[in-house]
């Protein structure tokens, strides 16, 4: 934790008052995230949809034949008992074999599951629970199966049709639609799992989501001062909560405590970092006296993973694990991490010209009254590249597309920034030289290569 500068009022007044044109703080953005992380909320959203909707397609059935026998038309209710009848058995089978079907392919989605995580890294998990094919085909089989025992509880044994009250008729045929919407996302939600299963899209995904949070961060704040340019910090919020990873913190709240208040709040903490109790996770700089602790209540969330939500470095850290198990003695795959070196320079190169370091948020007024730190360039290189380069000494073909991904990062960067490149250019051609004794090897080992070895 940086210490607060000693500028004056004028200096830090300047400082907080950047261009009025960033987007405010979404005050539902938190929530949405971890209900995108949880499996339990889409299937009782649909549960729930079940019921409503079987309840209201009987209520239509029921005015439906009450209309009927007002106007006296009873041959027209004696045809729909028929055809009720002859739907039971449609509906009594759909109740009894959908429950069967949803375990039979959950069952198998978990052994797949699991040997995707060892293939690959337990972090990837997290993307099957973030899958939405995998979340509705499991809320539609679900409400398949309850809306089925909802219209099968519904029939009645009375024939006669002056005496009978409803004729399931609509839900019947509402129960078969469901049918073939559920066995349209079967076959989404295999194909979606098969490519989970691959590691060419599973590495896709982890760069598509990096770069969504990269792009949230651009619309929702921007640049601003530091530690240094900030008024005196007067004083700290620790935690109280759970110890765990700090994996997001309600920007929106934040912004709004700040400002009720006067002052400027400062997270203390990356995102992703490990928070015990006690821990000091918010500077508050300037006003008279800072936020009550129950003003902040709820505005940082601890867990125990990370999430992609606000962390810019999480995606470069499952990438590296990925490459690292590949290059392993017992997997010995470096095609996967050239695969990875692929992603992982695309994604330093996205950020070879964007500001990083302190990420400030405003209010409407325009106002800075949230600094959040986030990984430097320096940090966001070593994170992809370093744990890499040392497995990677063995492999040419690795050597030769990590040579090339320095040398277009060097072309790419500022000049300020390339001293991280050109270390770990060093570093790597040290390695090579001290594990391959043959220097014709050596010589191929550092030949730049996008590809590999083709």
């Amino acid at each position: 934790m940086g210490k607060a500068g000693q500028s004056s009022g004028k200096v830090a007044a300047e400082a907080l008052a950047p261009a009025p044109t960033r987007r405010v703080p979404r005050p539902l953005s938190p929530l949405r995230e971890h209900l995108r992380d949880t499996f339990w909320f889409t299937p009782t959203v649909g549960l729930v949809g079940a019921v409503v909707g079987a309840v209201g397609v009987l209520l239509v059935d029921e005015a439906y034949v009450g209309w009927l026998q007002e106007s006296g038309d009873y041959g027209t209710v004696a045809s729909l008992t028929k055809i009720a009848d002859d739907a039971r058995t449609i509906v009594s089978t759909v109740g009894s074999a959908m429950l069967t079907f949803i375990g039979v392919v959950f069952s198998i989605s978990l052994v797949a599951l699991q040997m995707a995580s060892g293939q690959f890294s337990p972090r990837v998990v997290r993307l099957y629970v973030r899958s939405r094919i995998t979340k509705c085909a499991f809320a539609v089989f679900l409400a398949t199966f309850l809306f089925a025992l909802l219209v099968q509880a519904s029939y009645e044994g009375e024939t006669d049709p002056r005496k009978v009250t409803t004729v399931p008729v609509f839900s019947s045929g509402m129960c078969v639609l469901l049918v073939l919407v559920s066995l349209g996302l079967f076959i989404a939600y295999v194909n979606s799992t098969l490519r989970l299963m691959r590691v060419s899209h599973v590495i896709d995904r982890i760069n598509r989501e990096s770069m969504r949070v990269l792009d949230r961060h651009a619309r929702g704040g921007g640049p601003g001062p530091g530690a240094d340019a900030l008024p005196p910090a007067g004083s700290e919020i620790v935690h109280r909560g759970r110890a765990g990873v700090l994996r997001d913190v309600h920007i929106a709240r934040l912004v709004r405590v700040a400002r009720r208040h006067g002052v400027v709040l400062r997270l203390i903490p990356r995102i992703g970092d490990y928070v015990v109790p006690g821990t000091p996770v918010l500077a508050v700089h300037g006003g008279h006296r800072p936020p009550p602790p129950r003003a902040l209540r709820y505005t940082v969330s601890v867990g125990v993973e990370r999430t992609f939500h606000q962390d810019v470095g999480f995606g470069l850290r499952q990438l590296s694990d990925i490459a690292q198990r590949a290059l392993s003695p017992a997997v010995n795959d470096p095609t996967t991490a050239v695969q990875c070196l692929d992603r992982i320079v695309q994604f330093l190169a996205a950020v070879a010209h964007r500001p990083l370091g302190a990420l400030c948020h405003c209010d409407r007024a325009g106002t800075v009254r949230l600094v959040q730190d986030l990984p430097g360039w320096t940090d966001l290189v070593d994170l992809g590249l370093t744990e890499i380069r040392r497995c990677a000494v063995t492999s040419p073909q690795v050597t030769r597309r990590m040579m090339a991904g320095l040398d277009d990062l060097w072309a790419l960067v500022p000049a300020g920034r390339r001293q991280p490149v050109e270390r770990h250019r060093a570093l790597l051609a040290q390695a090579v030289a001290r594990t391959v004794p043959e220097a014709a090897e050596r010589a191929f080992a550092l030949v730049p290569d996008r590809q590999g070895i083709g």
